[in-house]
């Protein structure tokens, strides 16, 4: 076991400091996922896809069972590495090369284990940009899924010496031939009476963008129950004692809680949007709160048929999410790059359609 800051037996989490590129850090508490996580994911989120709602129609699409949410794993995943990145972290701050390899079926048991891949001090000389690539495992050791993410991280003593910078170059996205349809997944006689909508691959185009319409307030204990429900024991989002004398004097939510009810949200326009294949960058452009309400809006980046198969394409989606301020403007930025203030989130990625 690692020394911990204080020296004693408590983990006080690792300061910027600490980090060295290269390192391996695998992360505790090996985690099996359930149905139950399933169910209450859908009560946190109200997620409606079809896929991960039943048995039977994941089952007539040719998988064994439903597979849980693939942002139910994202989150899952991550939470096993905060207690050894994120502790001091002022604010996680994006993502990018996130691909979804395996899907994860109730009864898996997940494990995540990290590497360290870069770090660069900040201007202000008091914090510092961690980057590490991150690597969630089944029982099989078969990995399910990997992601680069980059946590704006305290330093122990802002008089210490900048380290030579790291920084990792990545990609700007995830080639469509790249993505990873699951293992005997077939999109033929897709029946979108129950899926919820009758718009296919062939139905969008580069371009066009959706407004999801709903909105979703975020109550104090739905955030906090899902931050604990995915084991990330990061204090800002916990410790409303301490966070009362922080930045903000209140507790910030999880930035995945954003992702997941953007996600949620986009069913209306996106409902046969399969699975989530990867993330191709991401980042959290101003803090969430609770008593915040989310809206959502997306636009199709791309659409890519898969090498060799003509049941199942491929969407490249860039999904915004506000809040306290509905989407039928599609805000995000000005002319300039000035981002809205009301614009919580930016998500990139790649998701799975049937075809006609």
């Amino acid at each position: 076991m690692a020394k911990t800051d204080t020296g004693c037996k408590t983990n006080s989490g690792r300061f910027f400091e600490g980090f060295r590129p290269g390192e391996t850090l695998v992360h505790a508490t090996p985690r099996t996922a359930t149905s139950g996580d399933q169910a209450l994911y859908t009560a946190l989120y109200g997620s409606r896809f079809a896929l991960n709602s039943a048995d039977s129609f994941a089952q007539g699409l040719g998988l064994a069972r439903a597979p849980l949410d693939d942002l139910l794993v994202f989150h899952l995943v991550f939470g096993k590495s905060v207690p050894d990145i994120s502790l001091n972290a002022v604010a996680n701050l994006g993502y990018a090369d996130g691909r979804f390899l395996l899907p994860v079926f109730p009864g898996d048991s997940l494990t995540a284990v990290s590497k360290v891949i870069g770090r660069k001090e900040n201007s202000s000389g008091k914090t510092g940009t961690v980057y590490v690539e991150t690597t969630g495992h089944n029982q099989r050791g078969e990995a399910v899924l990997r992601y680069t993410r980059w946590v704006m991280v305290h330093k122990r003593d802002a008089g210490s010496a900048a380290p030579e910078p790291v920084v990792p170059s990545l990609p700007d996205a995830i080639s469509a031939d790249q993505l990873i349809v699951p293992e005997n997944m077939v999109g033929k006689d897709y029946d979108t009476t129950l899926s919820g909508s009758p718009h296919l691959w062939e139905d969008y185009s580069a371009g066009e963008k959706i407004d999801h319409v709903d909105g979703m307030t975020i109550e104090e204990a739905e955030h906090q129950l899902a931050t604990r429900l995915y084991h990330n024991t990061a204090r800002v989002h916990f410790n409303q004692h301490a966070e009362s004398g922080g930045r903000f004097g209140k507790r910030i939510v999880y930035g995945g809680h954003v992702i997941s009810i953007a996600r949620a949200l986009s069913f209306n326009g996106l409902a046969n949007a399969l699975n989530v294949a990867a993330i191709n960058g991401g980042r959290h452009c101003n803090p969430t709160f609770g008593g915040d309400t989310i809206y959502a809006w997306s636009e199709v980046l791309d659409s890519a048929a898969i090498p060799g198969r003509n049941d199942i394409g491929a969407l490249r989606l860039r999904t915004v999410a506000t809040k306290n301020r509905p989407c039928q403007d599609h805000p995000f930025a000005d002319s300039e790059g000035r981002i809205d203030p009301a614009t919580v989130l930016e998500l990139d990625y790649w998701v799975l359609m049937p075809r006609r």
